[in-house]
């Protein structure tokens, strides 16, 4: 049998993750699991743990805490190294944010038990970004524009506050409303759309924020990139279409469009806020595509 490499990050979920982790794996191990568990002890830290058991021979991984713990063992494995042997990565969902399992599951930590204990994958697309730096591997979603001031000013000031954070650093930024150009291309658009936009995402799965249905056409196993766009919508109209964004009719204003596309260009010469898988960080984006099939998640 594969042995696991577990990576648990305590501080999930407002330290729910620490308090949760132990008995979870305790679990999987009277189901017959072998599993070997360490700890992160901050930011980045899991990315420098998944490339070390990775060089160590491990190819089965195991994220116990939020959506950023799974988001770091992938770069951790793949970043840089793109000719790295494919894993396979469980989910104990023990964090604020766990989006992307709610494509497959409503149903969080107790069905990927179940998928860890049956050995029950299926293979899942993953986002490469190439920024002027070097790449970021996503497994939910990439975004620029308002969604990235939202998860930059909560991840700063209100995460311990998980959901009510969220939507704390909602109504912040729509105070402090911005409507920008980011200028893009995709696939064979000859022209760059250099119109303002309210946000910009880029998904593979539905959700964000936990349960915010962003884009509710994503398939994380379809081998595209779903794009979505809101144009430069005002305070109140913005306001008055936020809880849509909950059942995915946010697409229905006029001033939404979606597409599906495999590779994006972008032609932003500054560093700007990009949110990946509920993370935030300042990259000078050149050009986004899609690896169709290039993990197997337990689910």
């Amino acid at each position: 049998m594969e042995r696991f490499f577990a990576i648990v990050n305590p501080a999930a979920g407002g330290g729910r993750s620490a308090k949760l982790a132990g008995p979870a794996l305790a679990r999987l191990r009277e189901k017959g699991l072998q599993i070997d568990v360490i700890a992160s002890t901050g930011p980045g830290h899991a990315v420098q743990l998944a490339r070390e058991a990775h060089d160590q021979g491990y190819r089965h991984f195991l994220a116990v805490g939020g959506d950023g713990t799974a988001h770091e063992i992938l770069n951790g494995v793949y970043s840089g190294r793109p000719s790295a042997d494919r894993i396979a990565l469980g989910f104990l969902p023990l964090g604020t944010g766990n989006s992307f399992l709610r494509d497959f599951t409503q149903d969080g930590a107790e069905a990927s038990l179940h998928a860890l204990i049956e050995g029950r994958t299926r293979p899942v697309d993953l986002l490469r970004l190439h920024h002027a730096a070097g790449e970021i591997y996503s497994f939910n979603l990439l975004s620029i524009g308002f969604t990235a001031d939202v998860a930059s000013i909560t991840n700063r000031l209100f995460k311990p506050f998980g959901h009510l954070g969220y939507l704390l650093g909602v109504f912040v930024r729509v105070i402090q409303l911005r409507r920008r150009s980011f200028a893009l291309r995709c696939d064979d658009d000859t022209e760059w759309d250099t119109r303002r936009s309210l946000f910009l995402t880029f998904n593979n799965s539905k959700f964000t924020g936990g349960t915010m249905l962003i884009a509710p056409n994503a398939d994380p196993t379809d081998g595209f990139i779903e794009f979505v766009r809101w144009g430069p919508i005002g305070r109140l109209g913005l306001l008055r279409t936020l809880p849509k964004l909950y059942d995915g009719t946010h697409l229905q204003h006029p001033l939404a469009s979606r597409r599906s596309v495999r590779r994006v260009e972008f032609n932003v010469p500054v560093p700007v806020d990009v949110m990946i898988d509920g993370e935030v960080a300042m990259l000078e984006c050149r050009s986004l595509d899609i690896l169709p099939g290039a993990v197997d998640i337990y689910v």
